[in-house]
């Protein structure tokens, strides 16, 4: 890997000899206001205002009058252009969540929580791209260009043909890319960049809007694709103004808990291919190794059957998900018994504890519950309630489910059980990682699975009835 060199100090912009009016920004939507306040007006959301410089202090914000400008081309959508094709980077969990490999002239934002791995994968990404033939740059504004030369010589991709800059003035970044002509630039991170024509300091909500509107329209412009890497907020959200998310093509989150090895790279949003799309890593002493099989990894530590354990058959984006669900329900010596979730949704949680009471009897008044979803992964779809419902059952009775049983199905407030969608994909997957029984509700199309037992219950009564011999 070699350095770039010899990045020269343009002018600075601005409007010199002006005074810049103080104004307040939501972090959130980005809205401006004239004072602070706990609350946004434009969103809504609570302790997002902060002090800051708007863009432009005075040209900017006159009327565009009357001058007329220059008509654009319009083409049909039925055009005989040929598409310019993606580039594989030969990871196939990443060509995965990127819909099919890296598309030219894109903008991606990746965030994920601090020493997760998003800069480790990233280097990784960049060498197999430049590998594959793919001229590649990587802009560090948080470490020296040794210091990324040190972390690929540990990953191993010291001979990779990747060209490295340390800097944080986008202006000379963007006139580095001009000239170099990459097909793929990464820059780590955002809230890092320094634009000379806004008058705020690196990391506020004025410079990383225009640092993402600048390096955006120059992907766009020169057919770069560039990669963002940005820093997340402790409520999980990308840092910043949420104007970012909107302008980029792709939004990818770098997942995991820090005390479990596998890492989730999950698309929030991409315009060139399927949403909540995930990609399954294994961190390990040589960087992140792909998970081909995520569903044998998840339960390969799982052991004999004990009570409050539940495998449940998911669907992440496009693939079939297989993961153990955890339950623990014990007296509580609290006069208000505590509800900890892990992985899951606790307002979910609460609502099925509360359809278990009104609609089977059965109390969970006085006992504490735990809920864990095993290795590390979070789950959001509804289809979860009913392998949820049967590992609280599981726990609460001490009887263990059955090993070789997968269990999925949404439950309602009235207690019907609603099928889950693709269901014969679900039911396929556990068939090929040896389970023999399902639990699905009734209705939804299964087709034919050789070898497995199919119980189709109509409500939640009957699954408790059926399951555990109660209701």
């Amino acid at each position: 890997m070699k350095a770039l060199q010899g990045l020269e100090e343009p002018p600075a912009l601005g409007h010199q000899g002006r005074m810049a009016k103080t104004t307040f920004s939501c972090s959130a939507c980005g809205a401006t206001h004239s004072r602070w306040s706990g609350r946004c007006d434009g969103c809504g959301e609570w302790n997002t205002i902060t002090q800051d410089v708007p863009l432009s202090a005075g040209p900017a914000k006159k009327s565009l009058g009357g001058k007329r400008g220059q008509s654009i081309t319009l083409t049909d959508l039925s055009t005989e252009e040929t598409p310019p094709p993606r580039t594989l980077c030969g990871v196939e969990e990443l060509d995965r969540v990127l819909g099919g490999g890296l598309v030219p002239a894109s903008a991606l934002l990746v965030g994920g929580d601090p020493g997760i791995g998003k800069s480790t994968l990233l280097l990784q990404a960049a060498a197999r791209f430049a590998r594959a033939g793919v001229k590649t740059i990587y802009v560090s504004g948080e470490e020296a260009s040794a210091q990324v030369r040190m972390r690929a010589r540990r990953l191993g991709l010291e001979d990779a043909p990747v060209q490295l800059a340390a800097e944080t003035n986008l202006r000379n970044i963007l006139t580095t890319l001009e000239a170099e002509k990459p097909g793929l630039a990464i820059i780590d991170s955002i809230q890092t960049m320094w634009a000379d024509n806004v008058d705020s300091a690196p990391g506020s909500v004025s410079q990383v809007r225009a640092a993402a509107h600048e390096l955006t329209t120059f992907a766009k412009r020169h057919g770069v694709s560039i990669i963002m890497v940005g820093h997340v907020t402790k409520e999980g959200q990308i840092a910043g103004p949420r104007v970012v998310e909107h302008m980029v093509d792709t939004v990818l989150y770098f997942e995991g808990e820090r005390g479990h090895q596998f890492r989730i790279l999950r698309a929030v949003k991409n315009r060139f291919g399927p949403a909540d799309e995930i990609g399954v890593f294994e961190m390990t002493g040589k960087g992140l190794a792909q998970v081909t099989n995520p569903s044998a990894l998840f339960l390969s530590e799982r052991g004999t059957p004990s009570p409050g354990s539940a495998v449940f058959a998911g669907i992440e984006g496009t693939r079939p998900v297989l993961v153990e669900l955890q339950a623990l329900v014990a007296p509580s010596p609290h006069s208000q018994p505590r509800r900890t979730v892990v992985g899951w949704d606790s307002g979910r949680l609460a609502m099925i504890l509360a359809v278990l009471e009104a609609r089977c009897g059965i109390p969970f008044a006085g006992l504490d519950v735990y809920l864990n979803v095993a290795g590390g992964l979070k789950i959001g779809e509804p289809a979860a309630d009913l392998a949820v419902a049967a590992a609280l059952l599981s726990a609460r009775e001490d009887t263990a489910l059955p090993a070789d049983t997968v269990v999925f199905g949404e439950i309602s407030l009235s207690g019907a059980l609603r099928p889950a969608p693709q269901t014969e994909n679900r039911l396929k997957e556990a068939q090929k990682l040896g389970f023999t029984s399902a639990i699905a509700p009734a209705g939804g199309k299964t087709g034919t699975v050789a070898g497995l037992t199919l119980t189709r219950p109509s409500d939640l009564v009957g699954f408790v009835g059926e399951t555990f011999g109660a209701g």
